[in-house]
């Protein structure tokens, strides 16, 4: 049997988690040998416990929570027999959709399986998609606002950051392009979708050992209006002003100041590197 650990992250939800954390142990223990339950307040402490209940040698780590908690979830289990579990809690939950993991059912009777993570120079490692640009101060905007919950928080940080939209130089470089842009926002996807189910690299795939890269070059306000209805469908990569390629190592440049952001976490300002890593987390889901 199992050995598991479930990782509450109380906030996760505006407080959605730890409502959900007696059911979902209730849920989790007939099918696991043991489960410890820990509960982390911050981030620190939830990346804490994550590392310490893999280095105990739990063969699962579930992580109720949003994107934010399995981003640190991943930091644990990334390279090591630990498989990752999410039942999701958060906003916008992109890793637990695109591992097929809805609810608890999805965790105990999904199936393992590798995923490509993509790790920053930094050590950092993500599953979903880095970004920068507008997007990503979309990211700071959505993070701040404390209302509304869901995806409909991002399309207003969206409407809210189009009254600053303003392109930059941008050098993209990968093993073996290099690319010079006047550029609004550039996403490097493992997994299709951002910010809440936005498929902003519609063609990516974690199991291909590639990125699917996305730049949206300069746009003025109106033009970017005219796009966002397209971003929900994936068909803004059909638009004159958007270029996608495929690469396996990535760097960003410039930017004017530019803040990347991977798995909706604030990482660092630009310049910025990230290389695909092939099968690097094992994770549960349909």
């Amino acid at each position: 049997m199992t050995r598991a650990a479930l990782l509450v992250c109380p906030a996760s939800g505006k407080g959605r988690a730890a409502r959900m954390a007696g059911s979902t142990a209730a849920a989790l223990r007939p099918h696991v040998s043991s489960l410890t339950q820990l509960v982390a307040h911050d981030a620190e402490g939830t990346l804490a416990m994550a590392r310490e209940a893999v280095a105990s040698g739990v063969d699962l780590l579930v992580v109720l929570g949003g994107d934010g908690a399995a981003h640190l979830g991943i930091q644990a289990c990334a390279g090591t027999s630990t498989a990752l579990g999410i039942v999701p809690a958060g906003t916008g939950n992109d890793l637990a959709t695109a591992i097929g993991s809805a609810s608890v059912d999805d965790v105990v009777f999904g199936t393992r399986k590798k995923l490509d993570l993509g790790r920053l120079s930094t050590g950092q490692w993500f599953a979903t998609v880095l970004c920068a640009g507008f997007d990503s101060a979309v990211n700071e905007r959505a993070n701040a606002m404390r209302w509304p919950a869901g995806p409909r928080r991002y399309d207003l940080a969206i409407l809210a950051e189009l009254a600053s939209l303003r392109s930059a130089p941008l050098l993209v470089t990968t093993e073996s392009d290099t690319f010079s842009l006047d550029a609004t926002l550039v996403a490097v996807g493992n997994t299709p979708n951002y910010g809440g189910g936005i498929p902003v690299c519609p063609a990516a795939d974690a199991s291909d050992g590639l990125f699917d890269v996305t730049v949206v070059e300069h746009a003025s306000r109106s033009m970017l209006m005219r796009m966002l209805p397209t971003l929900r469908t994936g068909q803004h990569t059909e638009h004159p002003s958007v270029r996608t390629f495929r690469a396996r190592e990535v760097s960003l440049s410039g930017g004017n100041g530019w803040i990347a952001y991977a798995d909706g976490e604030r990482q660092e300002a630009l310049p910025v590197s990230v290389r695909t890593v092939p099968g690097a987390l094992t994770v549960v889901g349909r």
